[in-house]
């Protein structure tokens, strides 16, 4: 019911990742997977690419849903300038974290809130400096044969055993790192009535 439950939210994203973390605000949300977002036909720097393709993700799954938050994200992830993908393979994670290791790696992660009863649009960007240790071969073979990080940016789990190889984090919500920055989500549904721990929403 309006103004006495909470406003039906979607997560714009079929990540599992991003599942848990908004899983973690104990409020109620389905799941709809993104349509004809195609993440390799957008060519932009990488901040602006976090948030253009979290709007997108959000903007396919509002055009389904006439009374909902959709909640979309992405990140990006860059190297002086250049853009890094998820590995994929086993071999291509190992090439990544040979060229990271020493290095500091720039992980954005952009969030995309669509209010489609209004039409009002909010948004988030995340930015963390992640700075790799210096790393062996050795290190980064077993590593990979224990975490299996090829669906991650950066081919690196920080909330497993990713952590071991990092010398220094900088960033506000270590949540953004995994997918999904709950401290801005929060704000930002709360900006359209939704308090996350309250029992009713106020009508928007």
């Amino acid at each position: 019911m309006r103004g006495t439950a909470f406003r039906r939210i979607v997560l714009a994203s079929t990540s599992r990742y991003r599942h848990e973390l908004l899983s973690r605000l104990h409020i109620p949300f389905d799941v709809r997977a993104p349509i004809g977002v195609d993440e390799r036909a957008v060519v932009l720097p990488a901040r602006e690419l976090a948030l253009e393709l979290a709007w997108q993700k959000a903007a396919s799954v509002a055009a389904l849903e006439p009374d909902a938050i959709i909640i979309g994200s992405d990140q990006t992830a860059s190297v002086d300038g250049e853009l890094q993908t998820k590995p994929e393979t086993p071999e291509n994670a190992a090439a990544q974290l040979r060229r990271l290791a020493g290095r500091t790696h720039e992980l954005i992660t952009g969030v995309v809130l669509i209010d489609t009863r209004t039409g009002r649009r909010l948004d988030h960007l995340d930015i963390h400096s992640l700075t790799f240790r210096d790393l062996t071969d050795a290190e980064i073979a077993d590593y990979i044969a224990k975490d299996n990080p090829t669906d991650c940016l950066g081919a690196c789990k920080i909330e497993s055993l990713g952590i071991t190889l990092m010398s220094r984090i900088e960033g506000n919500d270590f949540t953004a790192i995994t997918g999904l920055p709950l401290i801005a989500v929060t704000r930002l549904l709360a900006e359209l009535g939704v308090n996350v721990l309250g029992t009713q929403s106020r009508s928007t």
